[in-house]
């Protein structure tokens, strides 16, 4: 079978279509699985640029969507012809995270071989059912990105109808929230260093878009357009280089939920605005398998769909794809058929 591997640390130069054995038969518990999309993460790209180094030959892509042609012996959730999604933990089933959560050692496509491959055979418990209808390409941004913004608002915010959601940029996980914030009754306002991008936000149901290019103290603003309360919840996808702006704009006793790096490691945080705002960071990096389910389940009864702004065919147009996410033009997510 064919599978773009990483056949040396960092460098999209390094990316590799190359033909590995095929996984064979299913054993007791695992499935064999017809991967046929994948899309792009962040995470992703650091681990191909090498600022996240992992083994020579390593599987590339934590995101992987497919159809079950085989279980093995006890395996009842799933059955042949089933749509699948893959899961970004395939370790942590459900509960708080633990220690091998801390780290991406079992992460598909880091610490494990992931999903740019024709075929893979892992535990049943590595996926999940894909929404019902979708493509295997829209399923595909289910595992990392959509969990994480899924998460972040309906798990750790306990976000409610009424409330006011600050989503920072147009990205996967920023664009999804703002769709499922929307679906529950929220209030949602959109930043972008482009107005086109901001326009096709508006399009997409955010209330309020502030260009954070001509409007840097973007802070304040949130609290002008909330009549001085701030944000219920703010995607702070940014780091370092956004938080004390997040801060600013997140209401008295709101919830900061601190997803991205995009803008380096470490920074310095208000603390003293942090504590009189008695707000909460959360930390988090996607979620657990009970919590894509429920995800799922959710996509089934609301009708959403990802919004995916661009989409590449073939296993070798990888390299291509993270070059465009790299450039920043696009807008949601990107995606890989085969």
């Amino acid at each position: 079978m064919q599978a773009m591997t990483l056949t040396a640390p960092g460098g999209l130069n390094n990316l590799t279509l190359t033909t590995l054995a095929d996984p064979g038969k299913p054993g007791v518990g695992e499935i064999r699985v017809a991967i046929h999309a994948t899309s792009l993460n962040y995470h992703d790209l650091l681990v191909a640029e090498g600022a996240m180094p992992t083994a020579p030959q390593r599987i590339m892509m934590a995101d992987g969507a497919g159809v079950v042609e085989e279980v093995g012996d006890g395996v009842t959730e799933f059955r042949p012809g089933d749509n699948v999604v893959s899961c970004f933990f395939p370790q942590w089933a459900d509960g708080r995270p633990f220690a091998q959560v801390a780290d991406f050692t079992q992460t598909p496509g880091d610490g494990a071989d992931g999903f740019a491959a024709e075929y893979v055979v892992r535990p049943a418990s590595h996926f999940t059912l894909a929404p019902a209808g979708w493509s295997h390409a829209e399923a595909a941004t289910i595992t990392t990105s959509g969990l994480t913004a899924w998460r972040a608002l309906a798990g750790d915010a306990a976000l409610k109808a009424g409330d006011t959601v600050l989503a920072l940029g147009t990205g996967g996980v920023s664009i999804t929230a703002l769709q499922i914030a929307k679906s529950m009754g929220a209030r949602v306002i959109v930043t972008s260093s482009s107005d086109q991008k901001l326009a096709q936000a508006r399009s997409l149901g955010a209330d309020e878009t502030i260009n954070y290019s001509t409007t840097p103290d973007w802070g304040n603003a949130v609290r002008d357009l909330t009549h001085g309360a701030g944000a219920d919840v703010v995607i702070e996808v940014g780091g370092p280089g956004t938080l004390a702006q997040s801060v600013n704009a997140v209401k008295i006793g709101g919830h900061i939920a601190l997803i991205g790096v995009l803008t380096g490691h470490e920074g310095v945080i208000p603390t003293t605005l942090l504590m009189a705002k008695q707000a909460k960071i959360q930390g988090l990096i996607v979620g657990n398998r009970r919590q894509q389910q429920e995800f799922v389940n959710a996509l089934n009864q609301t009708g959403l769909r990802p919004v995916i702004s661009d989409r590449f065919t073939g296993l070798s147009s990888l390299a291509d794809a993270f070059a465009l996410q790299r450039s920043g033009g696009h807008m949601g997510k990107i995606t890989v058929e085969w």
